[in-house]
């Protein structure tokens, strides 16, 4: 089909947009819905503690380690294509889920899924950018974008929820095959094909540097407990993860087209940005992850019920996300933030607090407060980000704060093994006291987004950002010096 961005109709746009936002209900849901559903791949597949978080893990690792070649492959080679060859690998990963016969299929079979993940965000959100050219039809493009994050939050625990009551586990997979079908069927008629005129390089190396390092982290952090810290293997990864890492950062800086402009971390909005992301989503997945357990495994309610007490997060999420926005359009960053980092705090305190018999409304109450502490993070990050960016830089910018939130989530549900390794290995410990330590930390995390919410919006640090635009502005690759021309 050759027609062209200038001849699209507004009922066209918004069947494009509702395309694009489908692949972005699937990739979040997924990350949520599969956490209810993580006692009942224990117990059917006879999964270990270790197993279980790879589970999660491998999905989240995979996205963060694509999400920026996937946008910069869209570019290259055409966005409609990469974003449709997405769906079709998403699919096929959820279908070989759903079938998983053991746990280490089910995990080979999540690391397909993220794959085809990993092209359907960044590829949807530069087609939606290339679509609604106009400065008012695509900031409510932007926002209609965003509602869909709070739904698919709202909708991923408690839809998982009735799925494993009602059918099974594998169910939570299925859901993706028919919105897949509908997506594809909607990109092949409605999307037309777009390139970028100007072609930044993929940096093979500089990816799989960044890849090493993060898999590295992250099984240490799982494997450590199973092991033993002094493990010659476990000792052997994290050597090759911090190596790889200082090689990571090396080549970067000497390289004209990087992969991650490390000058990016001059501005402290960006660098807060992106350490608030890891720490509020660190929080986040430990969180999700192990109140699934507690929930189900520790005080026996349904998948059912599990989902319906998650409900407070949903509602959180889907009221309190637009709140946060305006308050940074109209405030800026600062009482968002705080307002997350002393939220998150409090509901962590109060998780420390948790016994066996912790009545339901008590349990209600903290999931809201956890819910709508960590509904307030995300606007404000987005905007720290970009902050004082160049207009062509914003996109790579806002990617990296997208890598640094699923990246947050894998450390999150790493954690809850090398800190509440008793907890998870269900071995008639008091599950609430083994996973205390957990919620410490997740205090900690906390006051860390109270702190950088406020370091990260003074006077000086908006200096930074404005010191640094100049410094990166006008400095095409010679790459793009060439397509420019």
């Amino acid at each position: 089909m050759n027609t062209t961005i200038d001849d699209l109709t507004p009922r066209r746009k918004a069947i494009i947009l509702v395309s694009c936002c489908l692949s972005l209900l699937i990739v979040s849901m997924d990350a949520t819905i599969v956490n209810v559903a993580i006692p009942s791949i224990r117990s059917d597949l006879h999964a270990t503690p270790s197993q279980l978080q790879w589970v999660v893990d491998v999905y989240t690792l995979v996205l963060a380690s694509l999400l920026m070649l996937s946008g910069a492959t869209g570019d290259r080679f055409g966005r409609r294509r990469v974003f449709q060859i997405g769906l079709v690998v998403f699919a096929f990963g959820s279908l070989l889920c759903s079938l998983a016969p053991n746990i280490e299929t089910l995990i080979a079979a999540r690391l397909l899924q993220a794959i085809g993940g990993s092209m359907l965000n960044p590829v949807a959100l530069s087609i939606i950018s290339q679509v609604f050219t106009g400065r008012v039809e695509r900031a409510r493009a932007l926002g209609f974008w965003g509602a869909v994050v709070g739904i698919s939050m709202a909708l991923g625990p408690v839809v998982g929820g009735f799925l494993i009551e009602l059918v099974s586990w594998r169910a939570v997979f299925w859901i993706n095959l028919p919105i897949c079908a509908a997506a594809i069927a909607l990109t092949a008629i409605f999307v037309p094909e777009t390139k970028s005129k100007t072609m930044r390089n993929i940096d093979p190396i500089g990816q799989g540097l960044a890849v090493v390092f993060l898999f590295g982290v992250v099984f240490t952090l799982i494997e450590g407990p199973g092991y033993g810290w002094s493990n010659p293997q476990v000792v052997a990864v994290a050597i090759v993860a911090a190596v790889a890492f200082v090689a990571f950062v090396r080549y970067e800086l000497r390289r004209h087209d990087p992969f991650i402009d490390l000058r990016f971390f001059r501005s402290i909005p960006f660098a807060g940005a992106t350490l608030t992301a890891i720490t509020a989503f660190s929080a986040w997945g430990a969180f999700l992850f192990m109140m699934s357990l507690y929930l189900q495994s520790e005080r026996g309610y349904s998948a059912m019920h599990t989902g319906l007490i998650y409900a407070p997060i949903a509602i959180g999420a889907l009221v309190f996300s637009p709140i946060s926005g305006r308050l940074v359009g109209r405030f800026g960053a600062r009482p968002s933030l705080l307002a997350a980092g002393v939220l998150i705090t409090a509901a962590s305190g109060l998780l420390t607090f948790l016994t066996t018999s912790t009545p339901v409304w008590g349990l209600l109450v903290i999931f809201a407060v956890f819910g709508i502490g960590f509904s307030m993070v995300n606007a404000p990050i987005t905007n720290a980000a970009v902050s004082g960016m160049p207009l062509d830089r914003a996109g790579a910018a806002s990617a990296v704060t997208s890598t640094s939130r699923q990246i947050g989530v894998s450390i999150g549900v790493a954690l809850c093994g090398s800190v509440a390794g008793s907890a998870l290995a269900h071995s008639g410990a008091d599950f609430a006291a083994s996973a205390r330590p957990l919620w410490f930390v997740c205090v900690g995390a906390g006051v860390v987004i109270t702190v950088l919410g406020y370091f990260t919006t003074t006077p000086r640090a908006f200096q930074s950002a404005e010191r640094l635009a100049p410094l990166i502005a006008g400095t095409p690759t010679p790459k793009e010096a060439v397509h420019v021309g």
